[in-house]
């Protein structure tokens, strides 16, 4: 078996053909760059680029001085959600507390559902409005409204309207699990901009644009994994900046927007010609509600559309019936209201029980999630937690360029007493 070519496209196809027919297996390492470009007689930058193209593709993946290696195209990669085989205590999930979800038969009974066609209006008009309403103060002056089937899938589709494979993606790091995943299945390269008790560093974001970032995506509050949210003065600055840059796809992610205690700030400039607000109701209506409201300009409307033609994958209405009559019911502000206390009580109580044991965490979060950064390996201690009977998810699954050490802690579901054991645990955990 030998990898030839003479041209970076000419490489690329060799080495995908050796890896689709096996004689390039998982794990195996390609040549160095010094030594492939000696051997086929070109210039090392030809080779860079095809290893470069084979990564994108998600064919081979870097390692540092390990090189690039044939990556496992079928492997299962980390997911966020619940494992239900595991015996350990679930922290890790993300998921939200079960108790608080609507009840969707009640739901069905205030609004029944009415059958609909092909070609009638791909919103429901009760909802359009009460997403209209709920838009209006944290957008420029004139947008549009859409559904998609979930946070992520907004964002995949948004995406995938103005970039192609091997362009560049600002996002925050560490970063939100299921968003590199959809980086990584459409050929994007993450860039990842640092994260404080304020959000998005406002030079790290610069510098990523002025390397050639097409697109940033980012979290106002309720960051996941840190918890972390957008202050005014932040968002100013981070809108100034993004100001001079009015071609870059604004892709912010307020996926908490229902169940934030933090007040939403907007980074999106007048001058923006490409943005998108994106606001999910799966945190306060259940995960299986995979509806998402997406307020853009009328341009990315448009393109937005296009991989929504009614006939083919509009947002059941089903769905949209049963979001609408929860969302417009006077009872569920109500709800919404005792869930932000549920989930403040839960978090302050594990805030508590870590500061008696003198662990550092992320201080004025919100979301579903408490954030403890960590000096050291984060896989060893959340190995160590495994054994005492934890599931927690370290940084180094959501780090993006740069290592992220630190655990990330879902709260919906843990009671006082679990807190108290639990800060004991970390603390014999980090040695």
């Amino acid at each position: 078996m030998a990898i030839h070519g003479k041209t970076a496209a000419e490489i690329f196809d060799c080495v995908r053909t050796l890896a689709q027919s096996q004689q390039l297996r998982s794990g195996d390492s390609l040549p160095p760059v010094r030594d492939l470009a000696v051997q086929l007689g070109i210039s090392r930058n030809t080779v860079a680029a095809a290893y470069r193209r084979l990564v994108v593709a998600g064919i081979a993946t870097t390692h540092g001085r390990l090189g690039t290696i044939i990556r496992n195209q079928y492997e299962s990669s980390d997911q966020e959600g619940a494992q239900a085989d595991s015996p350990l205590t679930d922290l890790a999930s993300g998921n939200p507390n079960a108790k608080w979800l609507p009840d969707v038969a009640a739901a069905l009974q205030r609004k029944p559902y009415t059958p609909r066609l092909y070609g009638e209006p791909t919103v429901n008009a009760g909802l359009q409005h009460y997403i209209q309403r709920w838009m209006q103060p944290d957008c420029p002056k004139s947008f549009e409204i859409d559904l998609t089937h979930g946070a992520v899938d907004a964002i995949e589709r948004l995406l995938g309207a103005y970039l192609v494979a091997g362009d560049k993606v600002a996002v925050e790091n560490p970063c939100f699990l299921s968003s590199l995943h959809s980086l990584g299945a459409l050929g994007l390269q993450a860039t990842g901009v640092a994260v404080d008790d304020d959000g998005m560093q406002v030079s790290a974001l610069d510098e990523a644009l002025r390397k050639g970032a097409r697109a940033v995506l980012l979290t106002p509050r309720a960051h996941n994994p840190t918890g972390c949210s957008l202050s005014k003065k932040r968002a100013q600055e981070l809108s100034r900046v993004l100001a001079q840059y009015p071609n870059v796809l604004v892709i912010v992610d307020d996926h908490f927007a229902l169940l934030s205690t933090a007040t939403y700030y907007s980074v999106i400039p007048e001058s923006s010609t490409r943005w998108a607000l994106v606001r999910s109701f799966s945190k306060a209506l259940g995960p299986d509600m995979r509806v998402a409201a997406v307020a853009s300009d009328k341009a990315t409307s448009k393109e937005l559309r296009l991989r929504l033609a009614s006939g083919t994958s509009w947002v059941s209405h089903l769905l949209q019936d049963v979001v609408e009559a929860i969302v417009t019911d006077p009872s569920t502000s109500e709800v919404i209201e005792r869930a932000k206390h549920d989930y403040r009580q839960r978090r302050q109580s594990l805030e508590h029980a870590l500061g008696k044991q003198g662990i550092a965490f992320q201080k004025d979060s919100d979301g579903l999630n408490l954030w403890l950064p960590l000096q050291g390996d984060d896989q060893a201690v959340a190995l160590a937690l495994a054994r005492r009977g934890w599931l927690v998810r370290h940084g180094s699954s959501l780090a993006v360029d740069d290592s992220v050490n630190g655990l990330r802690i879902t709260i919906a579901d843990i009671s006082p007493e679990q807190c108290e054991q639990l800060a004991q645990d970390i603390r014999g955990s980090l040695g």
